[in-house]
């Protein structure tokens, strides 16, 4: 633990002082502008970037609320009890949960002690780490949980636990994003995508990570589903994957639709602009390239696309991301 960073958190923010000089109700409007169910917005944390970290706000109970992202807890010192679906939960000082977007869960008050920190996620995140995993890892709870978030085909709630306090190397790369957090450079932005896709990464290779929903056969058809969708995505065609599957092209075409709410082209051409995003925040290739990449012959069509799907055109959405 380093100690300037330790003193740093300790200190009570502006949310800390207002709680303890007597306002005893969560500020909503600090977290969402919804009226009826309590879901935290993450308009509210991210504006345009994919990930934001910041210290949980002690000393106030938090009313069951769910997320419209993907949320990490992670215990600095102390402890975090929660319900989590209903379900008491108790982390430890170094411990991870993640929580996708469905799930509900309702917090009791930090103590002074208790440093909790936030990590607020876009989905959109985990489609690049994905996009460069190997297939082994296909059949990883971690994989499950992230290809669940990204495609919403059944809307529950799930949630990952990992104690995994005495993994030093873990807890290193926590250091590290912390350090990013409350000491920023021009470069921390970057630094904490790639910092997350390697913690990512090294807790999918966990062994004793606790998850509340089993495996069923429609997890399993998905899974080959988003696998192939992973691996084909510039020539995907249904024929193939039926052909996977074993079963006939209007079968497959049936099932994906009826669990995902989108038909296969949908899926593929989602995967494709993921795709296609990524490279143009993150490399140097043209707009031609780029929509030869992931499978779009016609550029101009690929613009389309694009432009319905981010708002922007591809040139117009990288100069917004990057000024």
């Amino acid at each position: 633990m380093i100690n300037h960073l330790f003193e740093k958190l300790m200190e009570e923010t502006e949310e800390e002082r207002a709680i303890l000089a007597g306002d005893q109700a969560i500020n909503k409007e600090i977290y969402t502008s919804l009226t009826s169910d309590f879901v935290i917005q993450s308009e509210k944390f991210l504006q345009d970037d994919l990930i934001m970290i910041r210290k949980h706000p002690r000393y106030i109970d938090f009313p069951r609320h769910s997320h419209d992202y993907i949320e990490m807890n992670y215990v600095y010192y102390g402890k975090f009890k929660q319900k989590v679906a209903g379900q008491p939960l108790e982390l430890k000082k170094g411990e991870i949960l993640l929580l996708n977007q469905y799930i509900e869960h309702e917090l009791t008050a930090c103590n002074k002690n208790d440093i909790v920190i936030n990590f607020i996620i876009h989905p959109g995140f985990f489609d690049y780490i994905l996009s460069n995993l190997s297939t082994g890892f296909i059949q990883s709870q971690m994989l499950q949980f992230l290809m669940n978030s990204i495609f919403p085909y059944n809307q529950k709630g799930e949630f990952l636990y990992f104690p995994v306090a005495n993994s030093p190397r873990i807890q290193e790369i926590m250091e590290q994003l912390l350090v990013e957090m409350m000491e920023p450079t021009l470069l921390s932005k970057s630094k904490i995508k790639f910092l997350m896709g390697l913690l990512i990464i090294e807790l999918m290779e966990q062994q004793n990570i606790q998850k509340n929903t089993p495996k069923t056969d429609q997890h399993a058809f998905l899974s080959t589903v988003f696998e192939y969708i992973e691996e084909h995505y510039k020539d995907a065609n249904l024929q193939e994957l039926a052909h996977r599957l074993h079963q006939t092209d209007y079968w497959v075409s049936k099932q994906i639709k009826a669990l995902t709410k989108k038909n296969f082209k949908d899926l593929v051409q989602e995967k494709r602009l993921f795709v296609a995003k990524n490279l143009l925040l993150y490399t140097s290739l043209s707009m031609q390239n780029i929509a030869e990449e992931v499978g779009y012959e016609n550029v101009s069509y690929f613009y389309r696309l694009f432009k319905r799907k981010y708002g922007d055109t591809p040139k117009a959405y990288k100069n917004r991301l990057t000024e």
